[in-house]
């Protein structure tokens, strides 16, 4: 996967739109140091611990996903996605030990104010909006994850020798989890054909660009915990 790939299609144009919100969420400050090898561990622990929780929530949303969508194909599209992140979960909690934090620590965290304002204005849109909408606000983490990796990994800047953060950059060149990425932009571009995105851009954009800082907000809540 190119980073060409994130500028076709309506979300390409969701994406433009965003403008300075995309920018300062996909190059943020706590990027930037991840990449540099600087981030200040406790800022990254932070970052672990509420990303966690924030997964959770996140497979709930796939899951509201998978009940709104009507065929099969797409059934199936949004599972994958589904399994991955609930997948995902013991392998976070494995990552998470290699940093000092045992599943009991991570549970007994309270969530951050930017966790419960990011995930829980995703599960209202999912439930007052449609399909289209539901998977509009999950497309900024789903597939700006995969931008901010494949720019940290082209990078000549990126430093990988004695990076605490290389293991956690060198995931997103993973084959198998840009294969996800990109079954759910084009699970995202049938359903804006299927159900007039073009003629509800204005609305579709106030969701992604909002989805957008809310993704700039939590990464500033783990770059703000520096001791």
């Amino acid at each position: 996967m190119s980073l060409s790939m994130f500028e076709s299609g309506l979300y390409g144009r969701l994406r433009q739109q965003a403008g300075s919100h995309w920018r300062g969420y996909v190059a943020h400050d706590f990027v930037q140091q991840l990449g540099a090898g600087t981030l200040p561990e406790p800022a990254f622990r932070r970052y672990l611990t509420q990303d966690y929780l924030f997964l959770i929530h996140f497979a709930r949303a796939y899951a509201l996903l998978v009940s709104k969508l009507q065929t099969p194909a797409q059934m199936r599209a949004a599972s994958a996605s589904l399994n991955a992140i609930l997948n995902e979960l013991p392998l976070h909690l494995s990552y998470c030990q290699q940093w000092g934090l045992s599943e009991s620590d991570i549970i007994q965290v309270e969530e951050a104010a930017e966790t419960i304002n990011y995930t829980r204005y995703v599960l209202d849109v999912g439930h007052s909006g449609d399909v289209l909408d539901l998977l509009t606000v999950l497309m900024p983490c789903v597939a700006g994850y995969a931008e901010i990796g494949l720019r940290l990994l082209n990078d000549p800047a990126t430093v990988f020798e004695g990076n605490p953060y290389g293991p956690w950059i060198r995931n997103y060149g993973d084959e198998s989890y840009l294969a996800g990425v990109q079954s759910s932009l084009t699970l995202f571009e049938t359903l804006a054909q299927q159900r007039g995105g073009d003629s509800r851009f204005a609305e579709l954009t106030t969701l992604f660009t909002t989805a957008t800082r809310l993704e700039g907000a939590f990464w500033q809540m783990g770059l703000d915990a520096k001791s």
